[in-house]
């Protein structure tokens, strides 16, 4: 049954001050918050090795932030810019990034009232050579509202992920109310962000550092991969007053064959690094529904896991994704899901997780409430009284169910 949760219970005052607008000077140095049993507390970033359980597992997101946000102007002087969304031709995103001469991707359109069907031209002001050498164009193939798909050319043999570098910026959250600066290039992504295709950073990744990851090593810890893109979705809020009418995006990720058997075993404890883990972690157990009742996994729906009872354990439903890889030869799992996680959801996989302070009345605060069994207000008025720093930039918390 589609619980019936009014996103105006998940509202909170957060003060314009406390929005982190840059990173500290050092990623490791936040504060960070710890939830257990119902106990809050207060440590730094460079202590959570030490509250981490030895021989446990560590999942994190390599995804990668890619510079997805252009400006365009049309002959006629207006500014048009272009928020690359997802790759349509070619479809993988790595096969997009590969592309020479051109590509089509779904985009956010700002302005999109101004742009015809003519040609946009790269926005140049300074005159950078290298750029102009490009000779980027964006031609409008189809609209809908505020999105659009847009078709990319350029002159030189350079792939796309060398035209995004050169001519795009970061895009940095719509909150910060700023543009994007040089910093934002080096800390707007993770340390380990290795896969192309984020249009958002992880952002719980952000204080990892070197010396917190040898720490986690050293104590036994068992460090695994996985890949979610996070889409623009991420920064939509929600509209309707009542959850069961708000749609959630699509978001692609990817899961090696390693990672599977480890959480196959059962009996390791899980910790996921940001919310974006959770949620591909908890989207596996319905991908294994799906291979157990129909031979193959699907994509996974926003409510799959509240319109029915499901009589399979999660090692069964694991089992049945690594059998159906063995009969494909496959290494890594490709899916995509819509998963939403509200208070009411059961959890099968992940038993902590490290993750930011989230905007109020988002589905992130959803999602936060549901892990901690609804305590979430608990736990963000502590932050509010220590002066917790917030959102993207902010500080950080490890949350035990």
């Amino acid at each position: 049954m589609i619980p019936e949760i009014h996103i105006e219970d998940y509202n909170y005052a957060l003060p314009e001050e406390r929005i982190a607008k840059y990173p500290l000077e050092e990623r490791d140095a936040s504060k960070l918050l710890h939830y257990k049993n119902g106990n809050v507390s207060e440590h730094c970033f460079t202590e959570l090795p030490q509250l981490l359980p030895q021989n446990s597992l560590m999942v994190f997101n390599e995804t990668k932030v890619v510079p997805a946000r252009l400006h365009f102007t049309r002959s006629s002087g207006a500014h048009i810019e272009v928020f690359c969304l997802e790759p349509v031709s070619p479809a993988e995103y790595n096969l997009s990034f590969a592309a020479t001469k051109k590509c089509i991707w779904k985009c956010v359109i700002g302005n999109a009232k101004r742009w015809k069907d003519d040609l946009l031209s790269l926005y140049n002001p300074d005159g950078d050579e290298r750029i102009a050498s490009m000779g980027l164009v964006a031609r409008l193939v189809s609209r809908e509202d505020r999105t659009g798909t847009v078709e990319f050319s350029w002159k030189d043999s350079s792939p796309f992920s060398t035209v995004l570098e050169r001519c795009g910026t970061i895009p940095i959250p719509p909150y910060l109310k700023r543009e994007s600066e040089s910093i934002d290039a080096e800390r707007y992504q993770t340390l380990y962000a290795r896969e192309r295709g984020s249009v958002a950073a992880p952002t719980a990744g952000l204080h990892f550092t070197e010396r917190v990851l040898d720490e986690i090593r050293r104590k036994g810890i068992d460090i695994q991969k996985l890949c979610l893109h996070v889409g623009a979705g991420t920064f939509l809020p929600v509209k309707t007053s009542c959850i069961s009418e708000h749609p959630m995006h699509r978001e692609p990720f990817v899961i090696q064959r390693p990672l599977l058997e480890k959480l196959r075993t059962g009996g390791v404890s899980v910790t996921a690094v940001g919310t974006t883990s959770v949620r591909t972690l908890e989207s596996l157990y319905y991908a294994g529904v799906s291979c157990l009742e129909n031979g193959a996994p699907a994509d996974i729906e926003q409510w799959a896991p509240y319109t029915r009872s499901y009589p399979y354990s999660t090692e069964e439903a694991l089992q049945a994704l690594l059998d159906y890889m063995d009969r494909e030869n496959m290494e890594c799992l490709t899916l995509g899901t819509r998963i939403i996680i509200v208070p009411g959801f059961e959890f099968r996989i992940v038993d902590r997780m490290v993750t930011n302070f989230h905007q109020p009345e988002s589905t992130l605060i959803l999602l936060v409430s549901a892990f901690v069994g609804g305590d979430w207000r608990k736990i963000y008025d502590f932050a509010l009284e220590r002066d917790f720093r917030f959102l993207s930039y902010g500080d950080s918390s490890l949350l035990e169910r």
